[in-house]
């Protein structure tokens, strides 16, 4: 039997539970199927059809809890976090990557150069999703100095830890099972190739996660992973280990002024509320620049991720009006249709 604070659960979801159902923790998701850690062990059971969400937002993720009532999955209790992307392509449609996580762990590589402005987006990702983010810098053993390397990319992830480690050395793994206390879950986001499965199977102490040879122009790993995976770890957290992501679109703007905190804080101080942070008078943006306080890739940044969070905000509009439209045509439909309709 499986104590169900040592995955995850809080009192919290109790109050949310259906009457006759048990709750377990969605540790994978494929084929239709749920994988979930149980009181009892782990089982493979089948979501009912009112989870079906064809935009994916509150369908079961990795992470989730659900009722369970035999071998269904009958409801999905009120998620604590969720780290949430828009779906790679020109559209609105959000798809959660890891749910009811405690932490998330940005991982980029000191293997060749860290792109801070990568790092930045998925931060802003990250703050967005109620989780705690950490950076996780993998590869260590592979870089020349890696406190600098550390220190230049502390800089710009204002308020957030920045750990170095190597899988292979073992370098700094102390320290990230130190934020793993029993029952807390982090999920690890980055692209392909930084290393988070060997990351995991290092956490792990046995492979969890297939790895390959790095490629050796760039020290960079080749992509492995090929689904979302929840896993127990020596000590009782858990880990969701992620494919790469190639896109990371932003889904909404929550986290991306908790991101750029300096620029947003600056913002703030402008004399007027609508400064574009040009050429107005009294710019505080634009001051902090000139002198040297703040990095203009800092501020490219953070208006890019605005202006894309606001092109999903006006696709996400135009799917709900066009999703409203289409329900006040079929009640029309189904009006003109009835047999008692007076003509």
């Amino acid at each position: 039997m499986t104590h169900l604070s040592t995955i995850g659960w809080s009192p919290a979801f109790h109050d949310h539970l259906p009457e006759g159902t048990s709750p377990g923790r969605v540790s994978r998701v494929d084929r239709g199927l749920l994988t979930v850690l149980t009181a009892g062990g782990e089982r493979r059971v089948h979501p009912a059809a009112a989870l079906y969400d064809p935009y994916g937002v509150t369908s079961p993720a990795v992470g989730d809890w659900v009722a369970l009532r035999g071998e269904l999955a009958v409801a999905l209790l009120p998620r604590r976090s969720a780290f949430t992307r828009t779906v790679a392509g020109r559209t609105s449609a959000g798809q959660v990557v890891a749910a009811n996580v405690d932490l998330v762990f940005v991982v980029d590589a000191l293997a060749g150069p860290t792109r801070a402005r990568r790092v930045e987006r998925y931060l802003a990702v990250a703050w967005g999703s109620g989780a705690t983010p950490v950076v996780v810098l993998t590869k260590a053993d592979l870089c020349d100095d890696v406190p600098a390397a550390v220190a230049a990319v502390a800089e710009d992830a204002i308020g957030v830890e920045v750990l170095a480690v190597s899988a292979r050395t073992g370098e700094g793994l102390d320290a990230v099972r130190a934020l793993l206390g029993e029952g807390r879950t982090a999920a690890m986001v980055g692209p392909s190739g930084v290393g988070k499965s060997s990351l995991a199977n290092a956490l792990a102490g046995h492979e969890v996660a297939p790895t390959q040879d790095v490629r050796e122009a760039d020290g960079r790993g080749r992509h492995t992973t090929t689904a979302r995976e929840l896993h127990l770890l020596p000590g009782g957290g858990l880990l969701v280990d992620t494919p790469g992501m190639r896109e990371l679109g932003l889904y909404d703007d929550e986290g991306v002024d908790t991101a750029y905190a300096d620029v947003a804080g600056l913002a703030g101080a402008c004399r007027f509320r609508d400064c574009e942070h040009r050429t107005e008078p009294g710019c505080a943006v634009a001051a902090a620049i000139d002198d040297g306080r703040l990095d203009p890739a800092r501020l490219l940044g953070w208006r890019k991720l605005q202006a894309e969070a606001r092109r999903q905000e006006l696709r996400a509009d135009a799917r709900a009006r066009a999703a409203e439209n289409a329900r006040v045509r079929a009640l029309h439909r189904a009006y003109r249709s009835r047999p008692d309709r007076v003509r």
